[in-house]
């Protein structure tokens, strides 16, 4: 489970890999790299790299290789027809006569829009963005270019046969419309764009998988994580696996070389064995495998190097189901993992004393672990746009049994933070003073607990009742977990039990994450959204739906509103005490839910309070974030790990570097590591 926070210029200059280095340079790290359309670009510092011994920088390379040799996987998942768009885009782009025109500078921001989004559609809304060049100017480049420079293969090396298919899938506003619909009474497979299903409806979807569980297994894997299900022309519905030898080879292959590089340099035995076992998944496909993984994964607490690597997340596939491949290589930050250490070992009284109902919390908290990392190498579905905080294993029965491991990145939080002083955002949405003050003395700190919260207890808080489906809530799930985890965190950031532990400064810093969550809720998160269309994201609609849901039920005793002053609305809350009694019985509601698998009511809770916007205050929001000249989306670039070695080819040292562009970085990571054929 991912917690997300979610220019034509570019930034050059190379920057010393530590904060020492750093500062020696003058503290001149350039946070902002690049800005385009809605988006920024950003760079993250890997501090404390330097001071790893010579075989973790080994490992962290080696890992980090891992992570890229993936991204073409994340590009083919997300719609068939990406790989021809991207490949076509940059042949176009590197081999271009006339590079001067508003056309080619059209095509220029369309295709650092689809390397953000990897691919054709919206990172966070999944709506399909058009290009702004016509297609007259793309059939021109496209013969202009020589035919060894374009994807020609699987179109039988026609141009014309390449521009029948990616005219439409780029131009066509109503086909592929949206990679992810969760508009209900859709059929959520045939309208959503992604490719993890071909020829099948939702109905024979949902039976396929209903055919295969057993409410008897108490160990059950997560049927169709790692495969595409396709009608075949008999009618029966077989699923093509993603593993060695089967689909997606060419990229897993790549990926199993250089994890095999790791296990021979991994910190201790368990490691070996967990990178070990992940190597014998991504070669058998086996759920069962995958399983044995995640648990000598989630039992691995010692090693300060660590890694995801695979299928993991389902938010791509609109009945959770199948996983995006991702992967992000990090190591711990040992000084703040003090916060989280202190966290988890309290986890047993943070589940006694929730708010929700008994018979949903569970008796014994098992391996709760967790640590505050520092992020080395972010790939596939974790970038460019990261999240800020991940807990996993995401089976239920490995959550119970054998517990979770749980991460704030702080090096991507810290990037945020740097990049958005003085950008005028809280000028402009904040009520008054005392919340901006609020917020700039504790914001930072409170936004950090909240992540730790939400990851490290918040889903792995509570329990299903026997027999209920880790799917069972279908298309809501997701928005339902994230809710859970977001009101879990938001319920503990006011106790006292924080200030105690040492974890908040005092018993009113809680305030400026209730200020931020709310404002977010109820209003800024909007500018994310095409002015007409509904919340459709998960973690989007989970903060509408919290936000939506204590503003109308606090609205007899005023305990938030949204107030008017000079013709604009502003979020104002009056009783921060009554607002945390409110985000309790949500979340005893929001745990029933879960721990019940309640369809209908997660259905009707979602459907309610997270769906819907209010279009006036759209436009106003749209409207006053537009004067700010700011992006609403952000994302990252990767740092750049380069090997040092004697005589005889052995590695000697790992530096980073930090002086690679967007474009620079995309363009060479599109040259070297495009180890898919262009249809899948």
């Amino acid at each position: 489970m991912m917690m997300a926070i979610t220019g034509l210029c570019s930034c050059g200059g190379q920057f010393a890999a530590d904060s020492e280095g750093l500062e020696a340079a003058g503290g001149n790290f350039q946070y902002t790299v690049d800005k385009f359309y809605d988006l920024e670009v950003l760079r993250y510092r890997v501090e404390g790299f330097d001071s790893l011994s010579l075989e973790q920088k080994k490992l962290i390379y080696y890992l980090s290789e891992a992570a890229l040799e993936g991204r073409d996987i994340l590009y083919d998942q997300n719609c068939k027809y990406n790989l021809a768009v991207r490949r076509t885009l940059e042949a176009i782009y590197i081999n271009a006569n006339d590079k001067e025109t508003d056309e080619f500078k059209a095509l220029e921001v369309y295709l650092k829009r689809v390397w953000f989004s990897n691919g054709i559609h919206h990172h966070y809304a999944t709506d399909k963005f058009l290009p702004d060049f016509s297609v007259d100017y793309l059939k021109r480049c496209v013969n202009e270019i020589d035919d060894d420079k374009l994807p020609l293969e699987p179109f039988g090396g026609s141009k014309t046969h390449l521009l029948d298919v990616i005219v439409p899938v780029m131009f066509d506003a109503d086909l592929l419309k949206k990679r992810v619909n969760q508009a209900d009474g859709d059929d959520l497979i045939a309208s959503s764009a992604n490719n993890y299903y071909e020829g099948v409806s939702q109905a024979e979807v949902e039976a396929f998988y209903d055919a295969m569980r057993n409410s008897a297994d108490l160990t059950p894997v997560s049927y169709g994580l790692n495969c595409k299900l396709v009608k075949g022309e008999d009618g029966a519905l077989r699923e093509i696996v993603w593993k060695k030898d089967g689909m997606y080879s060419g990229a897993i292959e790549r990926i199993l070389f250089w994890l095999e590089k790791a296990e021979g340099v991994a910190e201790n035995p368990q490691q070996k064995k967990v990178i070990a076992s992940l190597i014998e998944y991504y070669k058998s496909g086996d759920l069962k495998q995958f399983d044995d993984y995640s648990i000598l994964w989630v039992k691995d607490s010692v090693s300060r190097v660590d890694f995801v690597n695979g299928f993991i997340e389902t938010y791509g596939d609109p009945l959770g189901l199948k996983a995006s491949w991702e992967s992000i290589v990090n190591f711990k930050n040992l000084e703040a993992t003090k916060r989280t250490e202190t966290i988890s070992e309290n986890a047993q009284w943070f589940e006694d004393n929730s708010p929700v109902d008994a018979r949903f919390k569970k008796p014994v908290v098992k391996g709760v672990s967790a640590k505050v990392i520092t992020a080395a190498m972010l790939g596939g579905d974790c970038f460019p746009p990261t999240p800020i905080g991940i807990n996993l294993p995401n089976a239920n029965w490995i959550r119970q049994q054998h517990g979770s491991k749980s991460v704030t990145i702080e090096n991507i939080t810290d990037a945020y933070d740097k990049a958005a002083k003085g950008n005028g955002f809280k000028e402009e949405f904040v009520w008054s003073d005392a919340e901006r003050e609020l917020m700039e003395a504790y914001g930072f700190v409170t936004g950090n607990i909240h992540t730790d919260l939400h990851e490290c207890l918040g889903h792995g808080s509570g329990q299903l009742l026997p027999g209920v489906s880790q799917d069972a809530l279908k298309a809501y799930g997701a928005t339902i977990e994230e809710a859970r985890a977001d009101l879990f965190g938001l319920y503990y950031a006011a106790d006292k039990k924080l200030v105690e532990l040492g974890l908040l400064p005092n018993s009113e810093a809680y305030k400026a994450e209730y200020y931020s969550f709310m404002m977010n809720g109820l209003m800024t998160q909007l500018v994310r959204i095409e002015l007409g269309n509904n919340v459709e994201e998960a973690h989007m609609r989970n903060r509408q739906l919290i936000a939506k849901w204590v503003y109308e039920k606090g609205k007899a005793d005023n305990v938030v509103e949204l107030a008017e002053r000079d013709g604009k609305h502003f979020v104002k809350i009056n009783d921060y005490e009554k607002l945390r009694g409110l985000f309790g019985s949500l979340l005893a509601e929001i745990q029933r839910i879960k721990s019940e698998g309640d369809f209908d009511a997660a259905k009707n809770i979602v459907e309610k309070y997270g769906v819907k916007v209010d279009l006036n205050l759209h436009k106003e929001v749209k409207a006053r974030y537009e004067k700010l000249n700011l992006a609403p989306y952000k994302g990252f670039v990767n740092p750049a790990y380069k090997t040092v070695t004697d005589g005889d080819g052995n590695i000697v040292n790992v530096i980073v570097t930090y002086d690679e562009s967007f474009t620079e970085q995309m363009l060479r990571y599109s040259k070297d590591y495009s180890n898919l054929p262009t249809v899948n």
